[in-house]
């Protein structure tokens, strides 16, 4: 082997004219440790690509479908809706059929403002008679701009009888349920040592059970319909922490709502547990605090306290209902479809000190 390498190497310095120098006989022992020098072995030089050999080897740009072409053609523009074609898909909500509990203001109209613009169709449930005035801009824009619609049931979430009716209705219209936000909810003040057993019963009916029969009802039309669904209950950030008081008994004092805020939490996580079975998943969106037209008229009275609770986290003031809008799309949305039995605390760093 040794004598054949030599011979070849002779023959290639003779034709080339080069003059490289032999090796020395390798023997077997060190042949596993010595190294060969390219130079030896690289005698023949690269070809270069002339510049129509490198063009006819480039990757070929492929020619946009017949559907693509159309939507070229008709939509100039990059879809700026989140969920549309082509961006983040996961969160599109074409189609998907949504309840919201609480939906007739506030921070349930705006999560169904959110859903509207992913494509949902979404219907709004509240125990007034008529929702906010804001409702209605909303409504009009979801069928003008938006392609889908939003609809308003009045009813009562302590009202078991009336609310199982009302979702059974919604559902058959559609032949489907996929998701509901369950954003209703009240709160009463007061010292604890004052507080009554009727108040804090109130807020129990509400808050708790209120919730869970809400959810109840969905859940049972989506068992029905056979294609699972995402429940979100709104709890609070308060549901893990004691509100800081700005003085005795100065500040923000509502062990009532704290402790059914912290019941929605683990409602929540039961009812994944029992429901993952069906394909029904149950998340909780904790918020922190939120200006809303009764906060503002409270801090009128006393801005003292808003500066007091805005100090409260990282970011130094408090939260508006649209920054909640992104989780519950998420939540509802494919986009967290291994998600379930989690709470999306989003405080503004409140918990983190």
């Amino acid at each position: 082997m040794n004598s054949l390498r030599v011979n070849c190497l002779k023959s290639l310095r003779t034709q080339r004219g080069l003059a490289l120098p032999l090796p020395q006989p390798l023997s077997w022992a060190s042949a596993s440790t010595t190294t060969i020098p390219l130079r030896w072995l690289s005698t023949t030089p690269v070809p270069r690509l002339r510049p129509n050999e490198r063009d006819s080897l480039a990757r070929p740009v492929p020619e946009p479908t017949a559907v693509e072409r159309q939507d070229l053609a008709t939509s100039p523009e990059v879809p700026s809706r989140v969920g549309a074609k082509k961006i983040l898909p996961e969160f599109n909500l074409d189609g998907r059929v949504v309840l919201v509990s609480g939906g007739a203001r506030g921070l349930g109209l705006t999560q169904a403002e959110g859903l509207l613009e992913a494509g949902a169709t979404v219907y709004a449930l509240d125990r007034i008679d008529h929702p906010d005035p804001e409702f209605e801009k909303i409504s009009g824009r979801a069928v003008t701009e938006l392609g889908t619609s939003l609809h308003y049931r009045r009813v009562d979430v302590t009202d078991v009888a009336g609310l199982g009716k009302t979702v059974a209705e919604i559902s058959a219209k559609h032949g489907r349920l996929d998701g509901l936000i369950a954003a209703a909810g009240i709160n009463k003040e007061g010292n604890a040592l004052e507080y009554t057993a009727a108040d804090f019963d109130w807020i129990m009916q509400v808050n708790v059970i209120g919730v869970f029969s809400t959810a109840q009802a969905a859940a049972r039309e989506m068992v029905k319909y056979g294609n699972g669904g995402s429940i979100v209950l709104i709890a609070s950030m308060s549901a893990t922490i004691a509100n800081k008081l700005l003085t005795v008994y100065k500040g923000l004092i509502c062990a009532a709502y704290n402790s059914s805020k912290a019941a929605v939490v683990q409602l929540a996580r039961n009812l994944a547990s029992e429901w993952g079975q069906h394909g029904i998943r149950v998340n909780s969106i904790s918020p922190g605090y939120i200006v809303t037209p009764m906060t503002r008229h409270d801090f009128k009275a006393s801005p003292e306290r808003e500066q007091f609770l805005s100090e409260g986290n990282m970011l130094g003031r408090l939260s508006l209902p649209e920054e909640y809008r992104g989780a519950g799309v998420f939540l509802v949305s494919n986009a967290s479809s291994f998600m379930t039995g989690s709470d999306l605390l989003i405080d503004g760093g409140h918990h983190a000190w």
